[in-house]
């Protein structure tokens, strides 16, 4: 007799079957073993009782075959003539996230390549109760798991076996491996964050709905943003060569590319979140400064800005490829005299206005501010802005000048240079800097490691603790890196500290603002250059990393990610 084999395309496929007849039965009749239909199955399973032969099925998933699913099936095999394996459709599998780890087609495969089983059958339903009613098997064998356990659903494909003449039978149980756990342990091995990044994502201030509220009640919110502004270029290189005329690099440039940095990044940012901001900066007298201010004055940013001699300042890199090759800072310090810095002053504060949302204070250690003056703008802003932000880059900065700040934002390098902590453990740095300036919560940025997320805990001092434990005075949340692979990390402190402030604004917590952070930071890494990030870039970021697990990866899925014709997980 002849049925179809799936794997040749339907066409008719005739086999000697090398199985042997007990003795008494009628001889088992020659057709092709492998994945079957349900008409298929409705056949066979006619011809096997015509020739007296007995069926034992097996029903799982079947996501990963281990050895514990290797001596199940074989015992199986060993209670009857023929095996019928039944998965579960990926359309009805309930394992959670993820699951299936392997598409349905794929799971089937691997089952009918082993050698004691003889049918694979993929099962549209949630259980298995309406297939053995169907199919009627003589054994039905489950794992030993399942001799004492209350599931309904494994009540009722029991029920329904005994009722058709079967019997149950439950394997041996001697090797137990559990699918979910090695999945689990593979994807901590694929990534060692896997486990934070999911045990996060059950947070209920770390719901999709939630975080899309929170990014939906950024716009419209005013901010105002007062720092240097720097102009960011980038030198595109052809492939570096040594010179003749001694072993130096030489590098051919082939194209270059200008973006706004400093300040006026993050009032791009803003401007992208759905934010009315403000830029309070100083900018030469000059054709560069007056196209800057328009160009910013398009995107639907007020640029207020303190006229200066001199050059806007820049900062050059040269690139091969994605490659940063040598850096060169074209900048000459800002030197503000008295009268110059009281006029800063006065700017932002008269650019908040009585009720400011945000205001960021953005030092770039170009010299503009110094820890007087930037003391004097904490204390002209504290009192008319609803969430005041600071931030700094460089060693000239002054992070230990902000005073009274709502949210700080340092790496751990800056916050162990400003703190002079050098060894200590990261909660006693932090605790210092919170200490230090009187400010309510900071997100250290760790690099590739993430950040981590510190809320300073109110305190009495029958509760201070002297013993050095840092538990009841801060709270702390480590957020992983979302991006595995950084292209360009220019910008992304611009992009979280943006996000987190605009978001605490909103009244949400620390935690979700931090998150929000986060993923900003996780777009902006992926590209090259300084950027703005939207709205929508951060909510399809959070949107993949609630929905991350290990997944099976086509060919032609790796092609467009350019790993090409590889197969592999993850």
């Amino acid at each position: 007799m002849s049925v179809t084999d799936p794997s040749r395309s339907g066409q008719p496929v005739k086999t000697a079957s090398d199985a042997s007849s007990p003795e008494g039965r009628r001889p088992w009749p020659s057709f092709v073993r492998g994945i079957v239909t349900r008409e298929q199955l409705t056949t066979l399973r006619a011809m096997l009782r015509e020739a007296g032969l007995r069926l034992v099925q097996c029903h799982g998933c079947f996501d990963i075959v281990h050895p514990g699913h290797i001596r199940h099936l074989r015992q199986a095999k060993s209670l009857g003539d023929v095996l019928l394996v039944s998965i579960t459709g990926d359309d009805t599998m309930k394992k959670g996230t993820g699951r299936p780890l392997i598409p349905q087609e794929l799971r089937a495969d691997n089952l009918a390549a082993l050698d004691f089983v003889d049918f694979v059958f993929v099962e549209s339903g949630p259980t298995a109760a309406d297939l053995l009613a169907w199919v009627q098997p003589d054994v039905y064998v489950k794992g030993k798991e399942y001799e004492f356990n209350n599931d309904p659903r494994f009540a009722a494909e029991r029920s329904t076996v005994e009722r058709h003449g079967g019997r149950v039978v439950f394997s041996s149980g001697d090797v137990v491996f559990s699918s979910s756990a090695l999945i689990a342990a593979m994807e901590q091995s694929v990534d060692p964050f896997h486990a934070r990044l999911a045990q996060l994502t059950q947070s209920p201030e770390l719901e999709m709905g939630s975080l899309g509220d929170v990014l939906s009640q950024m716009r419209g919110k005013r901010l105002m943003v007062v720092g240097e502004t720097i102009v960011d270029t980038y030198t595109m290189c052809d492939r570096p060569d040594v010179a003749g005329e001694s072993p130096v690099m030489t590098l051919r440039p082939l194209e270059q590319r200008r973006y706004d940095g400093g300040a006026a990044i993050i009032a791009r940012h803003a401007a992208a979140l759905g934010a009315h901001p403000v830029l309070v900066t100083v900018l030469p007298e000059t054709a560069e400064g007056r196209s800057l201010a328009a160009r910013l004055n398009a995107e639907g940013i007020e640029v207020r800005s303190l006229p200066l001699g001199g050059r806007m300042p820049e900062k050059q890199r040269f690139l091969v490829g994605t490659q940063k090759m040598v850096k060169i800072d074209q900048v000459e310090p800002y030197v503000l005299d008295a009268a110059q810095q009281r006029a800063l002053v006065a700017l932002a504060a008269s650019a908040a206005g009585p009720s400011c949302d945000v205001a960021i204070i953005a030092d770039f250690g170009l010299g503009l501010f110094t820890p007087t003056l930037t003391a004097e703008m904490c204390g002209a802003l504290r009192p008319s802005v609803g969430v005041l932000s600071g931030d700094v880059s460089g060693r000239r900065s002054n992070l230990m000048a902000m005073s009274g700040m709502d949210l700080l934002c340092p790496s751990e390098n800056e916050l162990r240079d400003a703190t002079r902590q050098l060894s200590e453990g990261l909660p006693a740095a932090t605790w210092s800097l919170l200490e230090s300036t009187r400010t309510k919560n900071a997100i250290v940025t760790l690099g590739g490691d993430g950040l981590i997320a510190f809320d300073r805990l109110a305190i009495d001092s029958e509760n201070a603790i002297e013993d050095g434990s840092f538990s009841r005075r801060l709270r702390s949340e480590h957020v992983p890196a979302l991006s595995p692979m950084a292209m360009d990390a220019l910008g992304c402190g611009d992009a979280l500290l943006t996000t987190a402030s605009l978001a605490l604004a909103t009244g949400c917590g620390l935690l979700p603002a931090a998150f929000l952070g986060a993923c900003a930071a996780g777009v902006q890494v992926q590209r090259l250059g300084n950027l703005p990030v939207s709205a929508s870039e951060i909510r399809k970021m959070a949107a993949r990393v609630h929905g991350a697990h290990l997944t099976f990866a086509t060919p032609e899925a790796l092609e467009a990610r350019g790993l090409g014709s590889r197969r592999a997980v993850g």
